[in-house]
């Protein structure tokens, strides 16, 4: 199994593609494609069938997969940080490299 620096929850920035620039919370990782669904970012159209919710069908907006490559996580300051790992009392902790402060 693959692993990621990023989680569900954390809040990152986008650093390539159309969404360049733009911040949001991650809703969901893909492990098995490499992406992450983050909020607001790489909106697409979604055509949908009549249902109760819309009767006539409709075409809704959502969040599409963004590789996992194009985001960066950002630390408490809001600026984008590369992730390093070490162990405190048998615990793995995820850190800031930069300024050593921990992730949570």
């Amino acid at each position: 199994m693959k692993k990621f620096n990023i989680k569900k929850g954390d809040t990152v920035y986008v650093n390539a593609g159309n969404d360049k620039g733009k911040t949001g919370k991650v809703l969901e990782v893909l492990r098995e494609k490499d992406r992450v669904i983050v909020e607001g970012v790489n909106m697409v159209s979604k055509h949908t069938k009549p249902n109760s919710q819309h009767p006539q069908g409709a075409i809704v907006k959502r969040e599409a997969g963004i590789h996992i490559s194009n985001v960066q996580l950002m630390d408490s300051t809001g600026k984008p940080v590369k992730v390093g790992h070490r162990i405190e009392d048998g615990k793995k902790i995820r850190f800031a490299r930069k300024s050593g402060e921990e992730i949570k």
